[in-house]
C-alpha cells in the first residue's frame, strides 16, 4: 500500500513538473517572445490612448472653468 501511495505522489509530481517545463518552453520560445512583445505594444498603445483622452477631458474642464474658447473649438 505504501508503494502505491508513493508511486501516486511521484506520478503527480512528474505531471506537474512536465506541465511547468512545457509552459516555460512555450513562454521562452520565439512564439512566446512575439506574444509578449505584442502584449507590451498593446499595453503601451492603450496607455497612450488613455492619457490622450484624459488630456482632452482636462483641457475641456479647464477651458470651461476659465471661460476660454479657442478659435479652433468655435469653428468645429
Amino acid at each position: 500500500m505504501k508503494r502505491i501511495v508513493w508511486m501516486g505522489i511521484g506520478v503527480a509530481i512528474g505531471v506537474i513538473a512536465f506541465r511547468k517545463v512545457s509552459q516555460a518552453q512555450s513562454t521562452l520560445g520565439p512564439e512566446g517572445l512575439n506574444r509578449a512583445a505584442g502584449r507590451l505594444a498593446d499595453g503601451v498603445y492603450d496607455f497612450a490612448d488613455a492619457v490622450r483622452a484624459g488630456m482632452r477631458e482636462r483641457e475641456t474642464d479647464l477651458r470651461t472653468a476659465l471661460g476660454v474658447e479657442s478659435a479652433e473649438l468655435v469653428r468645429r
